[in-house]
């Protein structure tokens, strides 16, 4: 079972610095200090259990509670001009980390400009996390990588432009960050621009320019954070494109200390990756809401990395019943995707579960079962049930 708690006081008062769309967010926990100042705290958890098929030490089922994650929040508001969010996060076992810390300068009501450390620019997947995906809780990870992978949980220390256009019908931003951890979680070895490696391979120290532009051909999604789910409050239908480049982005080297790194056992490439991804999402169909999202995305790494260069795919659908049972609504989803390395050996997921909505992204309870198979390895076949609040 896994819990989720995540302050919509943040939500609220971020809502506004961000031009957030309405996600029936509760205020809370805010202090005005007068026109357009204000301060908003909150805090988040997410841990719980899980049951995975032959990963005891005897072969049998497992049965593990964990602590997936612990964020503390603030944000503020100097004036209608000038906002800012500081978010930390503690996750599976790691010591806290900073993951948002930077400030929104509104220049016009159309154009602000970010600086310090957030999302760049990326994949609705990524734009979204945990909390507002379809059936909650990240994509696995297994398509959209950078999430993942990139940076401080998909943050980076950059600055962007963040604009929109057409009563918010297009949206748009581009920026420019450091990118050193690109590769943070693969498990490749990847080497920073300023590491030895580097050096012997005659690598670059070049900034990550990565960029997306949103069209909504329906209702608009004011904002920069973005979610992947409206629960019947908006006729949603978006396409996105999102793209991110690095030269000498890719480092590696094979030495292991303390052999020292040659220019023979060292490697660079440019690290690049693109992607489209598709949301519809429509109200009164039926008895309910009808939801369907894909993407695509395609990851180059020089061939440096052939285990994180390959093409990628994902594909979800829900539907949410409007009649209430209990407490909430019945929200059955399935959800699939695949990585397909140059390494030839592909990863797919496959989920079906349902999100029991008791209040849209405050309350949820979401169970699912899952099957993974990666090529040349067992199934691995998991069940979860979670709980997300937001308060």
């Amino acid at each position: 079972m896994t819990f989720k708690l995540k302050t919509s006081l943040l939500a609220t008062a971020v809502s506004a610095a961000l031009l957030l769309p309405a996600m029936s967010a509760q205020a809370g926990g805010t202090i005005s200090f007068g026109e357009d100042k204000s301060v908003s705290v909150g805090f988040g958890m997410r841990g719980g259990y899980s049951s995975v098929e032959d990963a005891a030490a005897n072969g049998s089922r497992s049965n593990d509670f964990t602590l997936d994650s612990a964020r503390l929040y603030l944000s503020g508001s100097f004036n209608k001009y000038i906002k800012g969010m500081l978010n930390t996060e503690k996750s599976n076992g790691e010591s806290w980390e900073i993951i948002d810390a930077n400030v929104q300068l509104q220049m016009t009501p159309e154009i602000a400009i970010w600086a310090g450390r957030f999302l760049s620019p990326s994949d609705r997947a990524n734009m979204a996390g945990p909390y507002y995906s379809m059936g909650g809780g990240y994509w696995s990870n297994i398509a959209s990588r950078y999430g993942w992978n990139g940076g401080i949980i998909g943050r980076d220390e950059g600055v962007a432009i963040v604009g929109s256009a057409m009563d918010n019908k297009i949206g748009y931003s581009f920026g420019a960050f450091e990118g050193q951890n690109i590769f943070r979680f693969s498990g490749v070895g990847a080497q920073s621009q300023s590491s030895a490696a580097a050096k012997v391979a005659n690598a670059d120290d070049k900034l990550m320019y990565a960029g997306r532009l949103q069209v909504d051909f329906w209702d608009a999604e004011p904002g920069y954070y973005g979610t992947g789910n409206y629960f019947g409050a908006a006729d949603i239908l978006a396409i996105g494109v999102a793209g991110r480049y690095k030269s000498d982005g890719a480092i590696s080297t094979s030495a292991v200390s303390p052999v020292v790194p040659t220019a023979a056992n060292s490697k660079k490439g440019d690290y690049s990756s693109y992607s489209v991804d598709f949301l519809l999402e429509k109200k009164d169909v039926g008895p309910g809401t009808a939801s369907l999202e894909a993407a695509y995305y395609d990851y180059d790494t020089d061939d440096v990395f052939l285990s994180e260069q390959g093409k990628a795919y994902s594909a979800g659908a829900a539907y949410l019943f409007n009649e209430a049972v209990g407490w909430g609504k019945f929200m059955p989803f399935a959800r699939y995707q695949t990585f397909q390395p140059d390494t030839n050996i592909d990863v797919k997921k496959y989920e079906v579960g349902t999100n029991y909505v008791i209040a849209p992204y405050n309350a949820l309870i979401t169970a699912v079962y899952s099957d993974t198979k990666t090529d040349g390895a067992s199934n691995v076949n998991a069940f979860n049930v979670s709980m997300q609040f937001q308060f």
